[in-house]
């Protein structure tokens, strides 16, 4: 239904890895990105995630973190709300490269929350 395509991004819940099992039994993959967020709970999950992939031949061609941390306007401070180091950690456990890190931004919120984004306002001035 899609026609040709380059890629094709699916986003699967976190989980045991029934969903990542389901989507390689249904098409041919090149290879996964692991997303996580910086807590423990959260990057645990994700590597059982990458592991079924593993086990399906389906190779992992790296980890990003999202909701790395909050950078202030005011100051370019960087606070991190849900901890540090994440992304770091799932990449090097599953022998990957860390692609980048996310950090929370207040302009993607109000986006999601209005269905759409405005690239030219900063966050302070989206309505």
């Amino acid at each position: 239904m899609w026609g040709e395509l380059e890629f094709l991004l699916v986003d699967l819940p976190p989980g045991t890895g029934d969903a990542q099992l389901t989507i390689v039994q249904t098409m041919p993959l090149d290879g996964a990105i692991v997303i996580t967020t910086p807590q423990i709970a959260a990057y645990n999950v994700a590597r059982r995630g990458a592991t079924m992939f593993g086990k399906v031949n389906v190779p992992i061609l790296g980890v990003v973190e999202n909701m790395s941390f909050l950078e202030l306007p005011s100051s370019e401070e960087r606070h991190y709300l849900f901890g540090k180091g994440g992304g770091e950690i799932t990449a090097l456990d599953l022998d990957t490269k860390l692609l980048g890190q996310i950090p929370l931004y207040e302009g993607i919120r109000v986006g999601c929350d209005n269905g759409t984004i405005n690239r030219k306002r900063k966050p302070e001035q989206q309505p």
